[in-house]
């Protein structure tokens, strides 16, 4: 009996342990389960979002400085030879505005660029310096502008109205500029005015586009579009860099390809168009570049990469009697490299009249100085 006792309560005990244990195993294993988020938890935490930048204050601020520019002219029609009949005019009438002219609408975008007035525009968005042009405000006021100067190497125009308190867009120095800076462009494409894009400064110096004579353009990717032209583009901290000028596409529409007049240069053409009306620029005579092909290099024995090839020039300018003559290749200007025939273009458009520039030219493999007076450009 004792040992069947004995044998019952070691039986009962291993039951109780049993029970015990597989209990404790039970809770630490729903414990475990449930804890396990909560280990998993801190290191998720450490994830923080991305801050993208946001412009909205600039935005806000800079949006009543652009306005919407309307610019009417006329343009001649090429008249017919039977306008002059008496026959056809008994049946047709002899209205000139039939046959000899018509009206040209053309619509953009410009910048107040002082609290009084100054309006910065395209060129090409006023037309003509005979154009009707109307200015919009942010607040629907309207104005008849004056157009103070054009100046159509650069697409800038000027305009005033008679205004006062205006909101200003402040200058930035767009020589300061560095690619992948944060851009707006601020205009009213397809006349939806005040319309803000968001993009970087993808080039700058940019040449040989083929839009105007002097270029040195801003590159950006932010949207530009039909109506933008004369808009304001505008640096991360609300300041003007450039105005708006042109876009390149296949399609007519903005494939992220646009370029700007850097604001320097549009204030110094501001500047000349005030003071003088029309924008002052060095010149040594009728000369001829062109850029210097690895072709033209081979067959005139010069080194190929960078230069500038006089093709033609007159007899009676200052760079024929300095010596400069056809077929020379211009490499250095001041003692700087000259790139190719823009480069030199703007250097020389850019030195002050009435200075003495020294001029390295290369000829049949041969350096040459040649020293120039510059002389004031001519007005076509």
């Amino acid at each position: 009996m004792r040992r069947t006792l004995l044998l019952a309560l070691l039986f009962l005990s291993g039951v109780v342990a049993g029970l015990v244990l597989t209990g404790r195993f039970q809770v630490a294993k729903e414990s475990s389960a449930r804890q396990a988020p909560e280990s998993i938890q801190p290191e998720m935490a450490t994830l923080t979002p991305v801050n993208l930048p946001d412009f909205s204050d600039v935005a806000l601020a800079r949006v009543p400085s652009v306005i919407n520019i309307s610019s009417l002219r006329l343009e001649q029609r090429s008249v017919s030879p039977f306008f002059s009949d008496p026959f056809f005019n008994h049946f047709f009438g002899n209205d000139p505005n039939l046959f000899g002219q018509r009206q040209r609408t053309s619509l953009g975008s410009g910048v107040i660029v002082s609290s009084d007035g100054f309006i910065l525009t395209n060129n090409h968005v006023v037309g003509s310096t005979d154009a009707e042009v109307t200015v919009t405000l942010p607040d629907n006021r309207e104005f008849q502008a004056t157009i103070v100067g054009v100046d159509p190497w650069t697409d800038i125009a000027l305009l005033k109205i008679d205004a006062a308190g205006l909101p200003v867009a402040p200058w930035g120095d767009s020589s300061t500029i560095r690619v992948a800076e944060w851009v707006l462009a601020i205009g009213n494409p397809f006349q939806l005015n005040q319309t803000v894009t968001l993009g970087i400064v993808s080039a700058v110096r940019r040449a040989n586009l083929g839009i105007t004579t002097y270029e040195d353009f801003i590159q950006t990717d932010a949207a530009i579009n039909e109506g933008n032209s004369g808009g304001a583009l505008i640096n991360s901290r609300g300041e003007l860099i450039g105005i708006n000028t042109a876009i390149f596409t296949q399609s007519g529409g903005d494939q992220g390809v646009g370029f700007a007049v850097p604001s320097n240069l549009a204030r110094r053409v501001m500047r000349d168009l005030i003071e003088y009306g029309e924008v002052q620029r060095g010149s040594i005579g009728y000369i001829e570049i062109v850029t210097l092909t690895t072709r033209d290099a081979e067959q005139l024995d010069v080194p190929s990469g960078q230069g500038a090839l006089v093709s033609r020039m007159r007899r009676d300018t200052p760079a024929y009697d300095a010596g400069i003559r056809p077929g020379d290749v211009i490499v250095a200007f001041n003692g700087g490299p000259v790139e190719d025939a823009s480069h030199l273009l703007r250097l020389l458009a850019d030195a002050p009249i009435g200075e003495t520039v020294v001029m390295t030219g290369i000829r049949a493999g041969r350096e040459t100085t040649f020293k120039i007076e510059v002389v004031a450009r001519r007005t076509p």
